[in-house]
């Protein structure tokens, strides 16, 4: 989303990752059924490169450093499986179904929980825990990271750090072939 300038650390990074998506998801039901599907693609594309980012990095970090930080990443985890299958969900029902914009509205719903958790309590936990040079070289390899992200959900894929590192890039690689092949919206 965000192009670093090499001293963002990872909490700001994040924080406008959010901000992005969120303004994006409230131009949706405004925008006519074409708009919808690219606006919505967008969406997807991104909390996908955003998530796996953060479960490749921001997690293995929350479970060394903050307290309870296993059962912070244990929520949080299952908050992306669930944004993960209703993105799904949005990516296969058509823009002008008016299940498209029902769907959309229970993902923004788990999206806001998921984004004020993180922004309430477990950003502010990791500034209290790590260096800045921590969160800085965090914020690095996070923006490496969704460049080689998958930009479409997978549902059945693990959420996991070694999946992410191992696998991940080649999924990602197939999803941006495949964007660019149907024409779909892809920033990065």
């Amino acid at each position: 989303m965000t192009t670093s300038t090499g001293d963002q650390d990872v909490v700001d990074i994040l924080t406008t990752d959010h901000h992005e998506v969120m303004d994006l998801i409230g131009q949706i039901p405004g925008a006519d059924p074409g708009q919808r599907r690219d606006l919505a693609d967008t969406v997807i594309a991104e909390l996908m490169r955003h998530s796996v980012a953060e479960e490749m990095y921001v997690y293995p970090a929350m479970k060394d450093h903050l307290p309870d930080g296993e059962s912070r990443v244990q929520h949080d985890v299952e908050e992306h499986q669930e944004l993960v299958e209703m993105m799904k969900e949005l990516e296969d029902v058509d823009s002008a179904d008016p299940k498209f914009l029902q769907t959309l509205g229970r993902l923004e719903t788990v999206l806001r929980d998921h984004v004020s958790d993180e922004e309430r309590d477990q950003f502010p936990l990791l500034r209290a825990h790590l260096s800045r040079e921590q969160l800085v070289e965090i914020g690095g390899k996070v923006e490496a990271a969704k460049k080689a992200a998958p930009t479409r959900p997978h549902p059945s894929a693990p959420h996991s750090e070694l999946f992410h590192k191992t696998l991940g890039p080649g999924v990602g690689l197939v999803d941006r072939l495949r964007d660019k092949l149907t024409g779909r919206p892809n920033k990065a």
